[in-house]
């Protein structure tokens, strides 16, 4: 009799087993699927991190991706790995570093291979689309990036490094319009100590004594700079920049070559011609294409033409063995040079004009009045800009920052009320409108006028008591009260229309910072009294002396505005009608008297040898009404001999002697000397 049990498995149905086998079997494939999935994934995430750690530089990550053996197998620690990336990509400066075309491929069960392109930008440029290949192996259950060196740049292998070379351009330099240098680069020496040649004990201290005596550096400075972390006993420890010529033996000092920036005219063109320095941080973040330790432009035409006189840098990156050879190129541009900027300012006119003005507070403009190019553009005082090159002491700059008459200002872009100069502009104004004219006199009685009561305590002065007055004893005596009474009878619409044919709120096409003339501070005077002080020059009138300049090149040009330049580019000259010829010749022809009549306020400047024409004039700064206040003097000379020149000087707060008129007199026949010699 058979068991139960025996029963029961005959009666097993054989379909059961199959289903058992078959759910067995996609069981399996399941688990299979699953975990290739995970495989797939765990590739995918290693090369995601691998790529992100390379655009955002966090190296010290690598650690979590890189496979141990691969780089331990060619000598290298982790730190080193990491090291390496950093001296290369920071060191470098290497940024802006973006993936692309990213591709995992299948090599079998334990590797990918992971391909992609790197574009980086580096101080020489973009490189675009680098190709790397990299294999993902599984180690240990884990995959994981196999280093090797090519993975910083392709070629790269073994011990390889990667080497930079910076080409600097060579920057242009700045010409007057003969070609001689304003701003040029010249050989220069360092001066400098090796530790180990101070000696030691009180030889080291008087040979330091000596060093400090000689170059003008305190003993403080000096173990300031021996004191920085960097410092060993065997290197060169740069002190000063000097001159060549004044390296001197002194125990203790060494010199090393180097070429920097020299102005040759120092003070008297500072102004105009600005200096160089070093970048700053703040340059560095508003230009990207700066880098560290570069040389521009700090102010004045250095400034202004900075781009082209700079160049643009160029240089090398490689990839070099051990031994530093050369293996292969990854990046190369050429330097460009910077350019020369040639000027219309003439060296020997912007060195005496700036002479003559004796460091006084003032400026002095000179300009050819037929072309417009500017020969010299003064302002006084100044600062020597070649030591803000080879580096102004503390004392040296508080000296000039602290200087009451402000030598860092550009005073012929500053704007004054120019006084009684501007009488020849009343004067033309009131001719064309046929308000004006030579033969009108007018009765003046005393040394101060007001149209009525309505004026209170306000009153126009005048300085001679002249009491019939036509407008040519007003050119020569600068009788205010004649050109105010002109200016009242023309009337406010009369008197700006005219006005507005000058260069009043333009801005001139110059490399200068400089805000328009202003004939007020509204749009309107607002009262007879403002209309009155304007016609000689006072009231809200503020125009540089470039724009002084600029305004009486009519006198010289039939009535022709001549805008100034300072480029000598061989441009054809700007014009514009301002005054009709008949009157510009008129008032040239008075300003001559002003010169050749003994009565006249210029007649120290008379010489019979030339032809000048001049007018002169002070402008008040008063505080009120009947009180003596500061006065700035002027001067307007035109030469009508060949209309070589036209020159407007200013002495701010004159005192007696020193008006502009005394202290360009000499000047100006040298300027009659120079101008026969060319």
């Amino acid at each position: 009799m058979r068991s139960r049990i025996e029963d029961k498995k005959k009666r097993i149905n054989p379909f059961i087993i199959v289903a058992i086998i078959v759910l067995t079997g996609i069981g399996g494939f399941g688990l299979f699927q699953l975990l290739h999935k995970n495989d797939s994934n765990q590739v995918q995430e290693v090369a995601d991190i691998f790529i992100q750690i390379l655009e955002n530089k966090n190296y010290d990550k690598l650690g979590g991706v890189l496979e141990e053996k691969s780089y331990t197998a060619l000598d290298y620690t982790l730190d080193e790995v990491i090291d390496k990336y950093k001296d290369i990509f920071n060191g470098i400066n290497i940024n802006q570093i973006h993936a692309s075309k990213i591709k995992l491929e299948k090599i079998n069960n334990h590797e990918q291979e992971l391909s992609y392109q790197l574009s980086l930008t580096t101080p020489l440029g973009t490189i675009k689309n680098v190709k790397y290949h990299a294999k993902i192996i599984k180690t240990d259950g884990n995959y994981l990036v196999k280093w090797e060196p090519s993975l910083i740049f392709p070629g790269m292998e073994g011990k390889d490094k990667v080497a930079f070379h910076d080409w600097k351009p060579e920057r242009g330099e700045i010409k007057d319009h003969h070609g001689h240098g304003l701003a040029i680069n010249q050989d220069f020496k360092w001066v400098g100590i090796v530790p180990k040649d101070l000696s030691q004990g009180n030889e080291r201290e008087n040979r330091l004594q000596e060093i400090s005596q000689t170059f003008d550096i305190s003993i403080d400075e000096i173990n300031e700079k021996l004191d920085q972390s960097w410092v060993k006993d065997d290197l060169f420890i740069p002190l000063k920049i000097i001159e060549s010529d004044q390296a001197e033996k002194v125990p203790g000092v060494s010199y090393q070559n180097t070429k920097q920036r020299y102005y040759p005219l120092k003070e008297a063109a500072a102004n105009l011609i600005g200096y160089v320095g070093k970048v700053t941080k703040e340059d560095l973040d508003k230009n990207p294409t700066l880098a560290e330790g570069d040389m521009i432009g700090k102010s004045g035409l250095e400034k202004a033409f900075d781009k082209k006189l700079r160049g643009k840098s160029g240089g090398e990156i490689l990839i070099v063995d051990e031994q530093g050879n050369e293996k292969k190129e990854i990046q190369k541009v050429e330097k460009e040079d910077g350019k020369d900027v040639q000027l219309t300012i003439d060296r020997y006119i912007q060195k005496k004009a700036f002479k003559h003005l004796k460091g006084k507070a003032g400026s002095t403009v000179v300009m050819n009045p037929k072309e417009g190019g500017l020969y010299a553009l003064v302002s006084s005082p100044a600062y020597d800009p070649n030591k803000m090159v080879q580096g102004v002491s503390q004392q040296e700059y508080d000296k000039y920052a602290n200087d009451k008459d402000k030598p860092f200002i550009s005073r012929f872009a500053a704007g004054y009320a120019p006084g009684s100069t501007f009488k020849t502009i009343t004067a033309s104004i009131g001719l064309d409108a046929k308000v004006t004219y030579p033969n009108k006199v007018r009765k003046i009685n005393g040394l101060s006028w007001q149209k009525n009561k309505s004026w209170g305590g306000y009153s126009v002065t005048r300085v001679s008591n002249v009491q019939n007055v036509d407008m040519r004893k007003a050119l020569i005596y600068s009788d205010n009260i004649y050109f105010a009474q002109e200016a009242l009878e023309m009337g406010e619409k009369t008197f700006r229309n005219g006005l507005d044919k000058f260069i009043f709120g333009e801005e001139l096409d110059l490399p200068i910072a400089m805000s328009p003339a202003q004939i007020s501070n509204e749009s309107t005077f607002g009262s007879e009294i403002l209309l009155a002080d304007t016609a000689y020059g006072q009231g809200e009138l503020s125009i540089s002396p470039i724009q002084q300049a600029t305004i009486y090149s009519v006198f010289q040009n039939e009535g022709k505005i001549v805008y100034p330049k300072l480029l000598d580019n061989k441009s054809e000259r700007k014009t514009k009608l301002a005054i009709t010829g008949s009157t510009a010749n008129k008032i040239k022809n008075y300003l001559s008297e002003v010169v050749s009549d003994p009565n006249g306020t210029a007649h120290s400047l008379y010489n019979q040898q030339h032809q000048l024409a001049a007018k002169t004039g002070t402008a008040e700064l008063k505080m009120k009404q009947g009180k003596k206040g500061n006065e700035n003097s002027f001067l307007l000379a035109l030469d009508t001999d060949h209309d070589d020149f036209l020159l407007l000087s200013l002495v701010e707060n004159y005192q007696a002697g020193s008006s502009a008129t005394q202290l360009n007199k000499s000047f100006i026949d040298e300027l009659y000397e120079y101008f026969q010699g060319h």
